[in-house]
């Protein structure tokens, strides 16, 4: 079993945690079903659940009725894997700013946790 962990800034707040609350109940409800998925499998999770982003960066793909949403996460030592921010998706395409956002938060972590 992988544990799982929301990404804290250094001031303290943690996008994903907020993501999950801004979620009406059954959304959030699915995606914390997933995100126990995700920690069961770890590594090997695959589509149509999870899908490798780039450098390192996968998305948690959460789908409930006919509402779509992503979560970013990557793995870390000791079989942890870091969930780093979330959207609600829209669009065909994921949002590069998403990306690029889920990627500097990776960068921060390794950067400060760095063993």
């Amino acid at each position: 079993m992988w544990e799982t962990e929301f990404y804290e800034t250094e001031n303290g707040k943690k996008p994903v945690e907020e993501f999950l609350d801004s979620l009406d109940i059954k959304m959030r409800a699915k995606a914390l079903k997933d995100i126990l998925l995700l920690k069961e499998f770890g590594t090997k999770m695959r589509e149509p659940y999870s899908k490798p982003i780039k450098e390192g960066l996968f998305e948690l793909r959460i789908k409930f009725a006919g509402d779509i949403s992503r979560i970013f996460y990557f793995f870390y030592i000791n079989k942890r894997i870091v969930l780093t921010n979330g959207f609600i998706k829209k669009t065909k395409k994921t949002p590069k700013a998403e990306i690029k956002r889920a990627l500097k938060y990776k960068s921060d972590y390794e950067r400060r946790f760095e063993k």
